[in-house]
């Protein structure tokens, strides 16, 4: 049987999308108030888990059940285009699945529950029956909910030793991960032929090019606007300041991108996440002044 590269194998599992659920477990982390000192190799085992094992996890399963899609949107890709031979791309994902299990098993109770949960929505978003992201809502939360918000809270409770987070913590995932619904709305212009040919209901695809321009820019907004108004609730003008810029920095982006979003998405996920995650870590120092 033909086998796949290591490198074709790398480009499946895609190391690029890996940084935003690592971001969030370091930003969870910090937020949680607890000292490093001397929770390094837990911080490192999470990093890992976060990143090269669920995430990249859910780049081999979305490409997997969107290999006919991708046959039309971007044949170049690994299994399209062949260089993934036969099942290989299915093996790996379930593979990888398991390597995340035994993985999560270092972080306790918390960090292995929060690995099937991570798993879980990453199957449920692209294999059938569930398939969540038919719907451009639901599959864009999932993403949004397993990238940001669940790995923040992880960062937080495993830190804590499997505490729960506190109700600010937990506020603070939440609004990033509703933000993140905005950023995965941006991956989405790049495929709406295909999409539309395939019946992937991506928000595009069912509110129009411009009218999802809009409203992904508005979904990525209001939350961070409500991250400021939290700051400033919590006497951290200084922190809320700065993430307020940030948000003027990706508004900046916006304008253009709402004038031709199809040729410009990838402009703003490029420069407008680095500013909105930057203000995630600026969120979370703010969290730790505050004493969590």
């Amino acid at each position: 049987m033909a086998r796949p590269s290591l490198s074709t194998v790398a480009e499946l599992l895609k190391p690029i999308t890996w940084f935003p659920p690592m971001w969030a477990f370091a930003c969870g982390a910090v937020a949680s108030g607890v000292p490093a000192s001397g929770q390094w190799q837990l911080i490192a085992v999470g990093i890992l888990l976060a990143g090269p094992m669920v995430c990249a996890t859910s780049q081999a399963v979305n490409d997997w059940f969107d290999r006919h899609v991708d046959a039309i949107n971007e044949p170049q890709r690994p299994i399209p285009s062949g260089r993934m031979p036969g099942r290989w791309g299915l093996y790996i994902a379930i593979l990888w699945t398991a390597l995340s299990l035994a993985v999560a098993t270092a972080l306790g109770p918390w960090g292995f529950g929060a690995a099937i949960a991570g798993l879980l929505l990453a199957w449920a978003y692209s294999a059938p029956p569930l398939r969540l992201k038919n719907n451009g809502w639901w599959g864009n939360a999932a993403c949004g909910l397993s990238y940001e918000g669940l790995a923040w809270i992880t960062g937080a409770a495993v830190m804590a030793g499997g505490a729960m987070p506190g109700e600010r913590s937990l506020l603070l995932a939440l609004l990033y991960s509703a933000a993140a619904h905005g950023i995965m709305t941006l991956n989405d212009f790049k495929s709406v032929d295909g999409d539309r040919q395939m019946g992937v209901g991506s928000l595009p695809v069912q509110l129009g090019v411009m009218r999802a321009a809009r409203t992904a820019c508005w979904v990525m907004v209001v939350p961070q606007l409500g991250v400021v108004a939290l700051l400033l609730g919590w006497q951290q003008p200084l922190h809320a300041l700065a993430v307020a810029a940030l948000v003027l920095g990706q508004l900046k982006l916006m304008q253009a991108f709402v004038a031709s979003p199809v040729e410009r998405a990838l402009k703003l996920s490029a420069f407008g996440m680095p500013l909105l995650v930057t203000g995630m870590m600026v969120a979370a120092f703010a969290l730790r002044a505050t004493g969590g």
